[in-house]
């Protein structure tokens, strides 16, 4: 699959325009060596490449060419760890909450020295070198040749979007003398390969700032002289929210989620985040962080930084930190950083996290397209999130900031790790929180653009065409979970045919980067100097920290009992109090919404002059947000009930 490349959701959804580049059992377990495959062999479910079609096929890989690959141990049981992951999460088992720690999940699940040992084995004897032995992988490497003897099929190269990579021409076995201890085997595909090497990080990007005039609640200013639209003046977007707005919105109350740890994963890190924070915090009212609140979990050596943009992570990371603490001020933060955007360095993070049990909640602001990802990458991700799940772990992913992707990409699709029925994919709305922090509507995120006339009269091609918006859909990979049945409607599962697949979102919250957070961030400033600044920003980027953030709120108000995979809980509370019940048109039917913008023609300040625009909100390509279950927002957002239906729980 991308055997790495995770995008970063937006630029997070800049508040300017900016390229968005960087998401068995009901559930759909995967079982090592199920089927049988050539004789004495045992098939190693979906590892071949959905683009790997015969008509792609471009011929032959060279014996010579060297391949690097990941071999995934099953460990005990893999079928066993997926029911106890259900169990365990599901609110009407016997087994809710009855979580193990990360000693006992890998005492009980993990592979054995025997298997470790076997596995080991067969590798070097089929003519491959382990370079790496990991607790749940084995790296390895060798030639197209030695490869192709090891998992009995031929590796040949295919056309896919312009380039041409490798991929198994057949769905590689291993030995079923190994009973069952490879789960799969990542690496044999190589779109697209990357070098990898130690680099320094970058210094921060080029300052980017907000223009105004700016509201400081939804509708507070608005000027009178502008075009109207939709039959009336629209006001001018925020200046960005903060946390005593949000908290407010989203039903925080007295809650701080004080005694929780959540994670966060993305790739590289900020080397300012923890003077940023401090900062930000200081500056918008919130709590001084205490000492070891904010800790962080670093790899010994980044590589790919140019590939993937390193200096564009540390907004994320900033970003996310910032969210959580605004939402969930007591709650202790652990950023556990990536070698790289890679999906291996992004499963190492996310390993980290639950082999040390380093947290309950684990926020996750990245992703990329499902027709990217092999089944062999999704079978290692899932094997985490179930890990996680049995020791009270919940995993959240933002949906993504493309909406059904069909503009991007051409094809409408989901973003993984989002599309997984083993975490929580968190959709985006855009908010108003009016006077005195009140909550007032949410809409949808999907935006359309339209630019003020040269005279000022009008607004060209009114209402303009569609800039972004919350990413959801239907997959065409993952089956339908039970806790989706009954609730998501039958026309958006049954989307890609006949049978019922997973959809996303499950739950959203504030995304839209025109009614988004304030944050700060140490930026290059156009001297060459770096010092803070602030500026709005959004994108599911957002939205997901600030989930991670009321859940952290929630686990609190359950006398911090872990909510592990929270999923069969969320849908649980579906039609109740708990959630806001977000429409495309909450003011009533025809009934449209809008903000005005003003952006800095060089994204610095007014010396190359400003550009005034007209954001309509609630138009995300072809999703809507409708009343009841919906592919933009999920069941909804938390709303007052949110937080208390956790407390006797």
């Amino acid at each position: 699959m991308r055997s790495s490349r995770p995008r970063l959701r937006a630029g997070l959804a800049w508040a300017a325009t900016l390229p968005l580049v960087a998401g068995a059992l009901a559930l759909g377990v995967q079982t090592a060596g199920a089927d049988t495959g050539p004789a004495g062999r045992d098939t190693l479910h979906g590892t071949k490449p959905l683009w790997a079609t015969q008509k792609a096929d471009r011929g032959s890989t060279p014996d010579a060419n060297r391949v690097t690959a990941r071999v995934y141990l099953a460990g005990r049981d893999s079928a066993g760890l997926a029911r106890l992951a259900q169990e365990v999460s599901d609110p009407s088992s016997a087994s809710y909450g009855r979580y193990l720690s990360a000693r006992q999940a890998a005492a009980r699940f993990g592979p054995t020295a025997d298997q470790v040992a076997r596995v080991t084995a067969w590798l070097k004897s089929a003519g491959l070198k382990v370079t790496g032995t990991h607790q749940h992988y084995l790296t390895v490497t060798g030639d197209t040749a030695a490869v192709e003897k090891a998992f009995s099929t031929q590796l040949h190269n295919y056309a896919k979007g312009g380039h041409t990579y490798r991929a198994p021409v057949a769905t590689p076995s291993v030995p079923d003398s190994l009973d069952g201890a490879v789960l799969t085997v990542t690496g044999l595909d190589n779109a697209p390969h990357k070098a990898s090497h130690d680099d320094t990080l970058p210094p921060p990007d080029a300052v980017f700032r907000n223009a105004g005039p700016f509201s400081t609640y939804f509708g507070s200013k608005t000027d009178k002289s502008l075009p109207s639209a939709y039959g009336s003046k629209a006001s001018y977007a925020i200046k960005g929210y903060t946390g005593t707005q949000l908290r407010a919105a989203y039903g925080a109350k007295d809650f701080t989620g004080k005694g929780v740890t959540v994670a966060i994963t993305d790739a590289y890190a900020s080397p300012t985040i923890a003077q940023d924070a401090a900062t930000y915090a200081k500056r918008n009212g919130d709590k001084k962080y205490g000492r070891g609140q904010l800790s962080q979990v670093l790899p010994a050596d980044y590589n790919s930084t140019e590939e993937c943009g390193a200096s564009g992570w540390y907004g994320e990371e900033t970003l996310d930190v910032e969210a959580v603490h605004a939402v969930a001020p007591d709650a202790d933060i652990v950023y556990v950083g990536g070698a790289s955007c890679f999906d291996d360095d992004l499963l190492d993070s996310l390993g980290k996290v639950v082999d040390g049990r380093l947290a309950d909640i684990v926020s996750n602001s990245w992703g990329d397209l499902e027709s990217n990802e092999t089944p062999a990458s999704a079978a290692a991700y899932d094997q985490v999130f179930q890990t996680g799940a049995v020791e009270g772990i919940g995993f959240y992913f933002s949906s993504g900031d493309d909406g059904d992707n069909v503009v991007s990409t051409g094809t409408k699709q989901v973003d993984m790790p989002a599309n997984s029925a083993w975490v929580t994919a968190v959709g985006g709305t855009s908010l108003a929180v009016g006077k005195k922090n009140t909550y007032q509507w949410e809409t949808g995120w999907g935006t359309y653009k339209a630019n003020l006339s040269a005279d000022g009269r009008s607004w060209t091609d009114f209402p303009g065409a569609y800039t972004s918006g919350a990413g959801g859909g239907t997959s065409v990979t993952v089956p339908q979970p039970f806790y989706q049945r009954s609730v998501v409607p039958g026309s958006l599962a049954k989307a890609n045919g006949t049978t019922p697949m997973r959809t996303i979102p499950d739950i959203a919250a504030v995304a839209d980067p025109n009614t988004g957070f304030l944050v700060g961030q140490t930026q290059t400033l156009p001297d060459g100097t770096q010092g803070y600044d602030q500026y709005r920003i959004g994108g599911t980027s957002l939205a997901a920290p600030v989930i991670a953030g009321v859940q952290a709120l929630a686990q609190q108000a359950r006398h911090g009992l872990p909510i592990g995979f929270a999923n069969p809980g969320i849908y649980q509370r579906y039609g109740t109090s708990a959630y806001h019940d977000v429409t495309d048109h909450p003011l009533g039917a025809g009934r449209q919404l809008a903000v005005v913008r003003n952006d800095f023609a060089n994204s610095t300040d007014s010396a190359d002059g400003i550009l005034t625009s007209l954001r309509s909100l609630g138009k995300d390509s072809s999703l809507s947000a409708v009343a009841g279950y919906d592919d933009v927002t999920g069941v909804g957002t938390p709303a007052a009930g949110y937080v208390n239906s956790y407390r006797h729980r």
